[in-house]
């Protein structure tokens, strides 16, 4: 019997000992001689730029290491998730991006990732409205007037798409499968110069985050904007109707931000990412800063983010599919 207890007690010894290294260097993360690095599959400027700097600049004070940006643009995103995805699940390597994320793989042929599969969602950091902007050189004021115009000459409308896949995209599926308006969508390569084709009436409608399209409606004599997708209005912008006021009830879409992390990250460093991303999005200096710029910060668990990207991606694929949308 004392035999057995010794063996016993030997192979408790040795588990310990070889589960207290790893235990220790989790506890450990991140170690100050290390180097976080925050990529960002985009160019510099974007709001998942911003929020990815913000979130790298709140790691680096809480904790005393240093962190780094990386902007890895390409691939319509592809790039820099690919690189998180074959990164070492450390905690030292971690995706800064957006909705379009979530929604890659039915975009993007060369998209061979399941973003709840292949990667670590560790919370959401922001969300923005978006914006119906149409162009000043139409006459229209309202949506239901908008919709009546494009049935009866719908020759003489298009719908700009900043971005294939993007938030704006869905909503305009959704737009147009609610209002049964005949308009085509026109694909562009980004949100500036799809703006200025609407400013210069070569387009006619586009729908795209507040941040972006707010600025240029207060020139009323190029861009109207006709609607957010909210449920109340903002009080950034009172005389924005919102689309369920427009005659299109419960029409709410938004932008949204994220961190992801490599799969297989250990979930104690998955909870202290959301810890910190809770702390900063609760600061009220960043909400001040934020909301100043038409987004708004959340603030929620591990859990409740990944339920909201699993109905994410269920309304994404359903709209894609209703349009018969073929991957790129």
């Amino acid at each position: 019997m004392r035999r057995r207890n010794v063996i016993k007690a030997a192979a408790a010894v040795a588990a310990l000992a070889a589960l207290g290294p790893r235990v220790q260097a989790q506890a450990a993360w991140p170690a100050k001689d290390k180097t976080v690095k925050v990529i960002v599959p985009w160019p510099p400027g974007a709001a998942n730029d911003a929020l990815g700097r913000l979130i790298a600049e709140r790691i680096r004070a809480k904790f005393g290491c240093t962190t780094v940006v990386e902007n890895r643009a390409g691939g319509a995103g592809l790039l820099g998730t690919r690189a998180v995805i074959q990164a070492e699940p450390d905690g030292y390597t971690l995706l800064a991006s957006a909705f379009n994320t979530a929604v890659m793989p039915m975009v993007l042929k060369a998209a061979d990732f399941n973003p709840e599969v292949d990667l670590e969602f560790v919370g959401r950091t922001a969300v923005a409205p978006l914006v119906c902007v149409m162009s000043a050189s139409k006459s229209q004021k309202t949506l239901a007037e908008i919709v009546a115009a494009a049935k009866a000459n719908p020759a003489q409308w298009n719908f700009a798409i900043s971005s294939m896949g993007s938030a704006g995209h869905l909503a305009t599926i959704e737009f147009l499968r609610r209002t049964g308006a005949p308009i085509p969508m026109v694909p562009y390569k980004g949100t500036v110069p799809a703006l200025q084709d609407i400013m210069g009436g070569a387009v006619q409608l586009l729908i795209d985050p507040s941040f972006a399209l707010l600025p240029a409606a207060k020139d009323a004599a190029k861009v109207r904007a006709v609607g957010i997708t909210t449920p109340r209005r903002s009080v950034l912008a009172p005389d924005v109707p919102t689309m369920t006021e427009a005659g299109l009830p419960g029409f709410e879409f938004y932008s949204w931000y994220g961190i992801w992390a490599p799969k297989g990250t250990p979930r104690e460093i998955q909870t202290s990412l959301n810890t910190l991303i809770q702390e900063t999005m609760r600061d009220p200096e960043v909400v001040k800063r934020l909301t100043g710029s038409l987004l708004e910060p959340v603030a929620e668990s591990i859990d409740d983010s990944r339920r909201f990207i699993r109905t994410e991606i269920v309304r994404g694929g359903e709209l894609l599919k209703s349009v018969n949308f073929e991957r790129g």
